[in-house]
């Protein structure tokens, strides 16, 4: 059967001889794999098609399930600009890890595609890369079913003032002054920090203009996302320690 769809590729892989694997998220059928023959050939006319975050039409044949044949494909936006850039190439290669060891093959892709669209473009503006992941972490785990609770205590469900919050990655939300017994470790944050993650969690990826933040609170920001990834995830991505020793190093 012939297929035509709208898929961004989140990763390239090479096959046999000059051949390569594309696995791509869909507009409208999910992560799906496309073998492209030739396309690591000279002067393939496919070869910009299995590009890392190449967003573009494919039209492939496949039988049932399985790994489809590209037939043919027609750029929509290369991002080259991403992929020039070491700073935005490492945190569009994490997005791109993290959305493929999520979504599964052939699940609904239509919220996934157009956050990941919408997190590669604001990459591509210049937009700032660390804010653009926390969001995108964020929408990660609301639609995981991980997304935190952050308006009210995570044990007893009261609204307490914000000065009285901590917030607690084991237990999947914000912990009042009552309740911090049941996990000492929970997390002090500024009353920034907590308005930009009520913030993330009420806003989609493909609204985000720009959000100036200054360097102390991004800081807190990222911490406190990678505790969240990290308890309620628990993966680990080599794209995420590529961005660690960029951070080791400055940058």
């Amino acid at each position: 059967m012939l297929h035509r769809v709208e898929g961004i590729v989140l990763r390239s892989m090479d096959y046999g001889e000059g051949n390569a694997i594309v696995t791509l998220c869909t507009e409208n059928t999910g992560k799906v794999g496309v073998l492209v023959r030739g396309a690591k050939k000279v002067k393939s006319r496919h070869a910009a098609l299995v590009q890392p975050f190449t967003q573009g039409l494919y039209v492939f044949f496949r039988n049932n399930s399985g790994l489809g044949t590209l037939n043919s494909g027609e750029i929509i936006d290369s991002h080259h600009a991403i992929r020039e850039d070491l700073v935005k190439a490492a945190y569009g290669a994490y997005a791109c890890e993290l959305l493929d060891r999520v979504l599964h093959d052939e699940e609904t892709g239509s919220f996934w595609f157009r956050q990941l669209s919408a997190c590669l473009n604001a990459l591509e503006q210049g937009k700032e890369p660390g804010v653009i992941i926390n969001v995108f972490e964020m929408k990660i785990l609301q639609a995981a079913g991980y997304g935190p609770q952050l308006d009210a205590c995570v044990v007893c469900g009261e609204e307490k003032p914000d000065e009285e919050l901590r917030i607690s990655p084991r237990l999947g939300g914000v912990l009042c002054r009552a309740c911090r017994h049941n996990d000492p470790p929970a997390m002090e944050v500024s009353l920034r920090t907590l308005k930009l993650l009520r913030l993330f969690a009420a806003l989609d990826l493909t609204r985000l203009g720009n959000v100036d933040v200054k360097e102390s609170t991004r800081e807190e920001l990222k911490k406190v996302m990678r505790a969240f990834m990290d308890t309620q995830l628990g993966l680990h991505l080599k794209s995420q320690s590529f961005l660690d020793q960029l951070d080791k190093y400055g940058i």
